[in-house]
């Protein structure tokens, strides 16, 4: 599906972002692993998210969603997932699912579950979860030891000591869910920290977790406990609104109830950084004991930019935003470059490559780098075509460099917004015609 973006005025009004995808996701998980039922509320209720219900679904949990968008989670216990009929979980598009769910089925002794997926899917790599489960016990079977299907045999789990080659939050999680099923205290090193999602609620489950710099602890336990989960607002599809607000003259927006987890806030740094107004709490550190997720609103102001150079320690923290910073780049004075960031190659697409491509093709002087690219700006967007590619976050991009360029933006694949921000496209009309 194409649909056309046209040059915006100034974007005005409150826009309240959809659930956090990162957050539902954990929230179902941990909620199946439960013996008494979870209440949800504020549920993302998108196409990544809904394959989380279908899998827990296939492992015996009963999810059932409530009038208000909230969702009810009757799970099976933390060692009791159910084997799957005739084998096979699909997790459709869903990464997060794909590198999360196997350290729960690890530690199932028994059992057998192959996740697959679509065909993006079956290009992201798995090897990094099935290295530190392994050597916890589980058996695993990947395509070329890499890639989807995945299939994990549960074994008795052995504690490790882990150190993640690259940050992933999604790996973290994977070795820290492993852990609360392993014999011993199980501790995970990050080479820069990742977004904390996991811990936060692990501790409210009254799981032993600790953190002292680097390394997070988890001790086993024979149960965990959650009454009551409120998914706050995603601050990766508020960034999408913000980065308009950014870059559309005359604009203010505010954003209401986003988390302001300081390692999902990279983004609004960077953009702050780069001259744009950014007015909220955000967390200006880590909290490393922390069980509760911030939660408030922001204030985006457009300005004038300035280039920036993003390090390879801030990569994390905004991951998800990287491609909003070269389309920041390309207004801003100067040349912005971003290090580091060779996880974007194995998102949904290449991201790194759909960027420099699609920004490249509405007038954008920017160029990739091995891990990362480099813009040069001041001359902002002419506009033309883009492709999604399939990839939620490029589309999205897409209808905001539309919003501020000279001639509107095409998007190829709009439809893919939905993966994670159902209704985007009423939200950017509700904005423009403010």
């Amino acid at each position: 599906m194409r649909r056309r973006f046209e040059p915006a005025g100034a974007l005005r009004g409150r826009v309240a972002p959809p659930p956090d995808k990162s957050i539902s996701h954990r929230a179902a998980l941990l909620g199946a692993m439960c013996d008494e039922p979870v209440t949800v509320e504020n549920y993302l209720y998108a196409e990544d998210t809904l394959s989380t219900l279908d899998a827990l679904r296939s492992l015996g949990a009963a999810l059932e969603p409530e009038e208000d968008g909230g969702l009810l989670v009757r799970g099976v216990g933390l060692r009791t997932a159910a084997p799957t009929t005739g084998g096979l979980l699909n997790v459709r598009n869903s990464g997060t699912l794909l590198r999360m769910l196997p350290g729960w089925l690890a530690g199932q002794p028994g059992g057998s579950w192959t996740l697959d997926g679509d065909e993006s899917i079956r290009r992201r790599p798995v090897d990094r979860v099935v290295e530190p489960l392994r050597g916890m016990g589980a058996r695993l079977e990947a395509r070329e030891d890499r890639f989807p299907p995945l299939t994990v045999y549960g074994a008795e789990l052995t504690a490790i000591d882990y150190e993640l080659p690259v940050a992933s939050a999604q790996v973290k999680s994977c070795v820290l869910v492993a852990a609360l099923l392993a014999e011993g205290e199980t501790s995970v090193t990050e080479p820069i920290p990742s977004r904390d999602h996991t811990e936060r609620m692990l501790r409210r489950a009254r799981v032993p977790v600790t953190r002292e710099g680097r390394v997070v602890r988890v001790s086993p336990v024979d149960e965990i406990e959650l009454e009551r989960i409120v998914v706050p607002g995603d601050p990766s599809s508020a960034a999408f609104f913000a980065a308009a607000a950014c870059l559309v003259a005359g604009s203010r927006i505010v954003i209401e109830g986003t988390a302001l987890n300081w390692t999902r806030t990279g983004f609004f740094r960077i953009a702050a950084r780069m001259g744009a107004v950014v007015v909220g709490e955000l967390e200006d550190e880590p909290k490393p004991e922390a069980d509760e997720e911030p939660v408030g609103e922001l204030d985006v102001t457009q300005a004038p930019l300035e280039a920036t150079a993003v390090e390879p320690d801030e990569v994390p923290l905004a991951i998800d935003e990287l491609p909003l910073v070269a389309l920041l780049g390309c207004f801003a004075e100067g040349q912005t470059v971003v290090r580091g960031a060779g996880e974007l190659r194995v998102k949904e697409t290449d991201r790194i490559a759909g960027v420099v491509e699609g920004l490249g093709g509405l007038g954008a002087d920017i160029e990739a780098i091995e891990d990362g690219f480099v813009v040069t700006g001041g001359g902002g967007l002419r506009g033309g075509v883009l492709d999604a590619r399939g990839d939620h976050r490029m589309a999205m991009l897409g209808a905001v460099a539309g919003l501020a360029s000279r001639e509107g933006v095409e998007v190829e694949g709009i439809e893919a917004a939905a993966i994670s921000y159902p209704g985007f496209e009423d939200q950017v009309r509700a904005l423009t015609d403010a």
